[in-house]
């Protein structure tokens, strides 16, 4: 059976992924499940950035992709980046098995305002959405309101939907059956 598996990365509220869980599963029409046991993302911490490589986190979610798992979206609160840009919202293996996505710069607190549980919850939604339709190898969509449109910024994530636009439904739909 088709399952996407969430994959706690380091120390957060669990909460978190039992608020997103029901909306991933809808958006892709299969189970959602969260797994207990995640790891420790410090491996991958490089102190010249003071930031996470998520290429090095993805590389260390093979293993669970491993165990059979159809979709494994590792979800983390540590700060990420690959070389080549400042941070990331997230990293996908273009038609692979693994994705990640961090929160840390999708909280109200990061840019100095007041904890908003609703707003992240949102936001880590769309990003996870996104992360996981490029598993689908879904590239980014011209619709900006597709959660598959790019997010430079915090802001571009708040102007687009948690759900795919009907073109980039309909091919993640078909990945999946």
């Amino acid at each position: 059976m088709k399952m996407l598996d969430l994959l706690p990365i380091g120390d957060f509220d669990a909460r978190l992924l039992r608020t997103v869980a029901p909306a991933l599963a809808d958006s892709f029409r299969v189970p959602c499940r969260i797994l207990e046991r995640g790891f420790d993302p410090q491996f991958a911490y490089h102190p010249e950035r003071g930031q996470y490589h998520s290429s090095e986190l993805l590389q260390a979610m093979q293993r669970y992709a491993a165990d059979g798992a159809w979709r494994v979206l590792g979800v983390t609160a540590v700060d990420l980046y690959i070389p080549i840009l400042t941070f990331v919202f997230g990293e996908a293996q273009m038609g692979g098995p693994c994705a990640v996505v961090s929160f840390h710069r999708l909280t109200q607190q990061f840019y100095g305002l007041p904890h908003d549980p609703g707003i992240l919850a949102e936001r880590l939604v769309k990003e996870a959405v996104h992360e996981v339709g490029h598993t689908f190898d879904l590239t980014h969509c011209d619709d900006f309101s597709c959660a598959m449109a790019p997010s430079h910024a915090v802001e571009w994530i708040d102007l687009k939907e948690s759900t795919l636009c009907s073109s980039c439904q309909t091919r993640a739909l078909e990945s999946v059956s």
